[in-house]
């Protein structure tokens, strides 16, 4: 016996009316952090003790650039997901949750864009 409608079941839709996109899409988001985060401690041992010259040399390179600015979009997009669900659990005034969400949203995609244009400046200053 089920709680949903016959309309709900078949459109697959929570009493949100969003369905598991967040859920896939945060679980799409860990999948890629798992490779990503994998290679950044190994790069991060290989080059441990190297000088600033060195490190600049390697993020230069677009084997180096692309993985990292991949990391940094999928990390505050995981972490952006994450901590809306925290807040749709734990947040219950309408108008907090609202803007908490708005705010963490906000905050996540300007976080993600400083990273990714930092990462680019040292890719292509010349």
């Amino acid at each position: 016996m089920s709680l949903r409608s016959e309309l709900g079941r078949v459109r697959g839709l929570g009493s949100a009316r969003e369905g598991a996109g967040h859920w896939w899409t945060q679980r799409m988001t860990a999948v890629a952090l798992v490779p990503l985060v994998i290679w950044l401690v190994v790069q991060l041992a290989v080059h441990a003790g190297a000088d600033h010259a060195a490190v600049v040399a390697w993020l230069r390179d677009p084997l180096t650039a692309i993985p990292m600015v991949l990391l940094i979009a999928a990390t505050f997009w995981h972490g952006g997901l994450g901590l809306q669900v925290v807040i749709e659990d734990y947040v219950h005034t309408r108008w907090l949750r609202v803007a908490s969400i708005a705010l963490t949203k906000f905050a996540a995609a300007s976080l993600a864009v400083i990273g990714a244009f930092s990462v680019l400046k040292i890719a292509f200053s010349g």
